[in-house]
């Protein structure tokens, strides 16, 4: 077959088209490694900021004398709280809001930059000191003395609203911050109360520190002429960054400037309300010179917000055949010291549980409550992961419960294909799906049926086998409006403007791809804009596995307004009727002749100086705001197999075979690369990472000494496939993939290890499964001790 589309000016290689598995276009600088992070940017004659934390997790600041650390050879200045306010720097307003269960608001919504009359965790910030040298600034660092009075700590989030317990905000009692609820209690209870069986679960979903390959770092600037801020940062999008550093500072969103180059990597931790780049705000326009921060990974460990942390007595209703009648979640969500986002163990939860699943009634009860610890935010999934660990976890324990197939409990509650569009009792409506076959795809694959000859060969040689399954469905991020900007350069480039933001993902390739196809653009003169926020007119930033739907979104109907405009140009350039312009394969053509002009030639003669009519398009440039489509729900069934070495508790994950529904798959190669991190990111969190904090609330995991991360040899070899039914709320029929990794893992890890262990009698044993924890188990179900 010949890949090579004749354009007449231009070809579109067909290897670049959607489905194609592209490789990353950003791949080859990044291992030339000539990537251009936060840290590497620099100005002349810039300082350099060290923050100063607080050593205890909870307790009163009684003073903090800087007298010493301003005498610092090379200390500029020292910042606290009040010089940042009596600057012009405000509060750090929550940014996810929501009410309690009785309709008032949530307490307390606001966040100092830095600690005023107490600290609340061990790393928060409380003073900044800029100074000529990084090492000058932290001597002044050190200089500053701190006298706090230490108050009792509360990590735990079931243990933060106990009476007697260590109150963080007068204005949040029993230290609630959100009471949420969600579901019919009467309604709920009755399904209970005649249910045949319930099974019921304590699941305890296991902090995390996010931990990405690049620590946080900014540089800050300030042009006084101008009044205007620029701020280099990684991110997740610069366009709503933007606009809340204005937000907090108290400006025109036309007085600051956001650039992102690359990041790596963020699962949803680099957000706006973060302290030190405010303090180097201030510093930058108080001293009149750039000011720079770079985290260190020991401060990370305490400053960046963590993931997870939640506690649900979750429960499952069935009949006596095992349909499921109703699932109730109760428990808790770990805020933290401050409103990280506390929409993962609430309003995620209530969207994500029901998963693949006809449950017809659906109850949420949350008390997300603040802890001295670091401040919970998102991480990979926000949420998703959590609930579908919850949902899938019930169900292969009612599956052993009432001695039904696993396989086959699934099959029998799964939503059918011809109930699409199927309105779920969480207010969402699943717009195509279909579960059964995929199950039975992933199965198949899986060889699910030689798994005893392959359980006596690991018993043979000392090893206990289990495996499990993990029927996910996940909502994607809301979509919100983007910008869908397309810009014909003079060089011949095209660059593709839009506001979500490639922290990791690789956008550039399968962007182009739909550019490329929409419009016949050589795929390798596509550039893509992302990081640059006067470069932008809107913008949702990248999260929730949305950034295919939204910005290829907008790619989709921006290509489409550059038709119209090429249509009216080449009608002109033709001398043709407008309404006799057809667009085929990159070109404008007269309708029933022979005569056309390619796209880009078009573009090119308008910058050579092509004279258009007042009336007429004066550039094939677009840059508009489009509205985006529904949410997409992704699924998929990831089935794994584990050993476990029952001398010494270590459990290896030999298995794992994955089948998706991503919809359209624009790039498969790419997406299988998003489905990869986010399963060993799953199998991180369920084996190995444990973020352990002692009674005062100091952080014992604090370094990769203590913290154990996931690495290359903790993965199998994938097995995968795809079961794509096209999305029908977006034009691109794409579902979303980012996070769908982490939301099969879980379960499946958990439930695999679970199997492994119940010929111990063990029904259950919670994240992370370290080898200890799993030697204990093993131990107390052998001896009782």
């Amino acid at each position: 077959m010949n890949d090579l589309i004749d354009l007449g000016d231009i070809a579109f290689d067909e290897r670049y088209g959607v489905g194609q598995p592209v490789a990353r276009g950003e791949d080859p600088v990044l291992l030339r490694g000539e990537g251009h992070y936060s840290d590497d940017f620099n100005r002349p004659g810039q300082a350099y900021c060290v923050i100063v934390r607080s050593p205890y997790a909870h307790g009163l600041i009684r003073r903090i004398d800087a007298s010493a650390a301003r005498a610092v050879p090379g200390v500029l200045a020292v910042y606290t709280a009040a010089d940042l306010a009596s600057g012009g720097i405000g509060i750090m307003p929550a940014r996810q809001v929501m009410n309690n269960r009785d309709g008032t608001p949530m307490p307390h919504q606001d966040r100092a930059v830095l600690a005023t009359d107490k600290v609340r965790h061990v790393g928060e910030a409380i003073a900044a000191v800029i100074a000529e040298s990084i090492a000058a600034a932290k001597d002044g660092a050190e200089a500053v003395a701190l006298d706090i009075a230490p108050l009792p700590a509360v990590s735990e989030p079931s243990r933060a609203d106990a009476a007697g317990a260590p109150l963080l905000y007068d204005d949040a009692p029993h230290n609630i911050g959100v009471d949420f609820h969600f579901g019919d209690s009467e309604v709920v209870t009755a399904a209970f109360a005649k249910a045949a069986h319930v099974t019921r679960l304590k699941l305890r979903n296991s902090r995390v520190v996010i931990n990405p390959m690049e620590p946080r770092a900014a540089l800050a600037d300030y042009d006084a002429a101008g009044q205007r801020f620029t701020l280099h940062i990684g991110c997740q999008g610069v366009f709503g960054f933007r606009n809340y550093v204005a937000q907090v500072m108290g400006l025109g969103r036309d007085k600051v400037r956001v650039v992102t180059d690359r990041v790596g990597g963020s699962f949803g931790m680099k957000q706006a309300n973060m302290p030190e780049h405010f303090c180097i705000l201030h510093a930058a326009r108080a001293l009149g010179r750039p000011v720079k921060w770079t985290d260190e990974r020991s401060g990370s460990f305490v400053s960046d917000t963590h993931g997870r942390d939640a506690d649900f007595t979750a429960e499952l209703a069935l009949d006596k055949d095992g349909h499921f009648l109703a699932v109730r979640l109760t428990g808790y969500g770990n805020l933290g010291a401050a409103y990280g986002a506390p929409g993962p163990p609430t309003r995620n939860a209530v969207r994500n549980t029901l998963g693949v699943y006809k449950t017809p009634l659906i109850e949420v009860s949350t008390k997300c409550v603040f802890t001295t610890t670091t401040p919970v935010g998102a991480y990979r999934g926000a949420g998703r992961p959590e609930a579908n660990y919850y949902m899938e976890r019930l169900v292969e324990a009612a599956a052993r419960e009432m001695g039904i197939d696993r396989v086959e409990l699934r099959r029998k509650n799964h939503i059918p294909p011809q109930a699409m569009p199927y309105k779920a009792p969480n207010g969402t409506t699943y717009d195509s799906g279909d579960f059964t076959a995929l199950l039975d795809q992933a199965v198949q694959l899986a060889d699910w049926h030689g798994f005893p000859a392959r359980q006596a060969e690991s018993r043979a040689r000392g090893r206990l086998r289990g495996r499990g399954i993990s029927d996910y469905l996940e909502l994607t991020g809301p979509p919100g409006r983007e910008m869908g900007g397309i810009r014909f350069e003079r060089n011949g480039d095209v660059t593709i403007v839009t506001g979500t933001l490639d922290y990791g993902q690789g956008h550039w390739s399968p962007f182009a791809q739909v550019l490329a196809q929409r419009l016949g653009i050589p795929f390798h003169r596509i550039r893509l804009v992302q990081g640059d926020s006067d470069e932008l007119i809107a913008g949702g930033g990248t999260g929730g596995s949305k950034s295919m739907i939204v910005s290829g979104n907008a790619i989709v109907q921006a290509s489409q307004k550059v038709i119209e405009q090429g249509k009216d140009i080449a009608a002109h350039v033709l001398e043709a009727a407008a309404a006799d312009i057809e667009f085929r394969a990159g070109r404008f053509v007269i309708a029933g002749t022979d005569r056309s002009v390619g796209l880009m030639d078009l573009a090119a003669r308008l910058h050579a100086g092509l004279k258009l009519p007042a009336n007429l398009p004066q550039s094939l440039d677009v840059a508009e705001i489009y509205d985006g489509p529904p949410s997409a729900f992704p699924n998929g069934c990831h089935i794994a197999e584990v050993e476990v070495d029952p001398d010494t508790g270590w459990v290896d994950v030999v298995k794992y075979t994955f089948v998706n529904d991503f919809g359209i798959v624009i790039n498969p190669l790419l997406v299988n690369g998003q489905a990869h991190g986010g399963i060993v990111q799953g199998i991180g969190q369920a084996l190995r990472e444990a973020t352990i904090y002692d009674a005062d609330g100091q952080l014992l995991t604090g370094s990769y000494m203590d913290y154990a991360m996931p690495r290359a040899d903790d993965a199998p070899h994938f097995v995968h496939d795809f079961h794509p039914v096209p999305a029908t709320t977006n034009p691109l029929g794409a579902k979303g993939c980012g996070e769908a990794g982490c939301a099969g893992a879980l379960p499946s890890v958990i439930n695999a290890l679970v199997d492994a262990l119940s010929e111990f009698g063990i029904s259950h044993i919670d994240m992370p499964a370290t080898p200890e924890r799993v030697w204990r188990a093993i131990r107390q179900a052998r001896y009782g001790k």
